[in-house]
């Protein structure tokens, strides 16, 4: 009779043990897909899907506050020129011409401003660049600007001034415009081909010179390219 009993114990202690070496399997298969989608989308989230460094659009802001050569002058939250809305990803940056000719990047800005009071239209950019090559941020890039139109959720909008009806940019503008340009898509992982103008969005012939002239507008964005690529061998350096 003692005999049975030890036999029914061991029967009973070799399922318990069958029943908890499956349970330290499962456990363990559980942990280790929970790794794999942690580091899959911990990759997403450092390399973005261009292989280059994605910074939030609230961290990016924060960046561009401790440049020195832009200049922070917020429009106040409204309506017409500043909704507040959120941006969640920056995909690319979009270029314009202010369509005023020899007005300066202030005059612009203040512009942008008064329509809160007078409620003429929506516009504004999140950089104004004028022609004496100075750089003003009038809407901060984790946030929508009215400028480029069902694009304004995804991109950062930068407003140029010019001389003259051509649209075409004075080198001191110009200058800006590259550096500028390089350094947003440097900073969010995105290359020359991330940049597009007004008039990839929706025919509008904005820039003008850059619609005008295609070869201008290529030779552009190669110029941006190689700032983007001296920046990176920059930060390798380091």
């Amino acid at each position: 009779m003692s005999v049975e009993i030890i036999d029914i114990r061991e029967i009973r202690e070799r399922r318990r043990l069958r029943r908890l070496r499956r349970l330290t399997r499962y456990v363990y298969t559980a942990v280790a897909v929970m790794l794999v989608v942690t580091l899959v989308l911990a990759g997403f989230r450092l390399f973005g899907k261009r292989g280059g460094a994605e910074v939030l659009p609230a961290d990016l802001q924060a960046a561009i506050e401790q440049l020195d050569w832009v200049s922070i002058e917020l429009l106040p939250v409204n309506e017409y020129s500043r909704p507040g809305t959120p941006v969640e990803k920056i995909n690319a940056v979009v270029v314009h011409y202010v369509g005023n000719p020899g007005t300066t990047a202030r005059q612009n800005r203040t512009y942008y401003e008064r329509l809160a009071e007078n409620r003429e239209t929506k516009v504004s950019s999140n950089f104004l660049i004028g022609l004496e090559g100075e750089i003003i941020q009038c809407v901060p890039v984790n946030e929508v600007a009215y400028c480029s139109n069902h694009r304004n959720e995804d991109t950062i909008s930068i407003e140029c001034c010019h001389p003259d009806e051509t649209g075409k940019f004075n080198e001191a503008t110009y200058a800006s415009l590259v550096k500028l340009t390089a350094w947003l898509c440097s900073a969010q992982g995105l290359n020359s081909g991330d940049v597009i103008r007004h008039y990839d969005v929706t025919g509008k012939e904005c820039p003008k010179y850059f619609v005008d002239h295609e070869d201008a507008w290529e030779s552009f964005r190669a110029a941006v390219q190689r700032e983007i690529d001296a920046l990176k061998a920059a930060e390798k350096d380091k």
